[in-house]
């Protein structure tokens, strides 16, 4: 395992919050958390990681989410900030995990098995505070259902572009959002931060 170059950037929480103050490093490089972050007023430290993100024989999508999220932040225990955050985002249908695609044909096999299903996404996200390596991990998960989709759908879709880094090959922040039918749990979550729950999970760290 190897850590990507960082930024040692990273600001404290605006006034207001119970952790005011702190700064909270991000053991990732996704665009989609850090926004998330700054949607609340959280502007992090981004610390990216590289890790193997196999699936284990026999794994269960939430062992495997869990487990990610916790490899992840454990690369981003340096000093230097109060807590680290690690998540990680899988799209699972039929108990299948659909990971990102690794080029267009994928992408095209994932959205055909997707359409007019209902699937679950699965955001596992880890949180420790760094001067006593004491850490919460949590699994949130949402189900998602789709509409049911023309090969026209799919291949304009897959022509923007938007599906190629993404769990399950879409993304329902952006141009995606016109397969999703409706969905029940977090919107946050499937985006690849649950936001109600990792701040839960900050607020408890903060009694420590």
């Amino acid at each position: 395992m190897e850590r990507k170059n960082h930024s040692e950037g990273g600001t404290a929480v605006r006034a207001g919050w119970p952790w005011t103050g702190k700064t909270i490093r991000l053991a990732s490089a996704s665009p989609r958390r850090l926004a998330l972050l700054q949607q609340v007023g959280i502007e992090p430290q981004v610390w990216p990681v590289i890790i193997d993100e196999h699936p284990r024989s026999g794994e269960l999508a939430e062992h495997y989410v869990a487990r990610m999220a916790q490899e992840k932040v454990r690369m981003a225990l340096d000093p230097g900030a109060d807590f680290a955050l690690g998540a990680d985002t899988a799209v699972v249908l039929n108990d299948t995990i659909l990971g990102k695609p690794a080029d267009a044909g994928q992408a095209h096999r994932m959205l055909t098995l997707l359409s007019g299903q209902r699937h679950q996404v699965l955001t596992g996200v880890a949180l420790y505070r760094l001067h006593n390596r004491h850490g919460l991990t949590r699994v949130v998960a949402t189900d998602v259902w789709f509409k049911e989709l023309s090969t026209q759908d799919i291949t304009t879709y897959i022509a923007t572009g938007e599906p190629m880094d993404k769990a399950g090959a879409y993304g329902i922040q952006g141009i995606g959002a016109f397969m999703v039918r409706r969905i029940e749990g977090s919107f946050s979550g499937v985006v690849g931060l649950p936001l109600m729950e990792t701040l839960a999970m900050l607020s408890e760290l903060m009694e420590d």
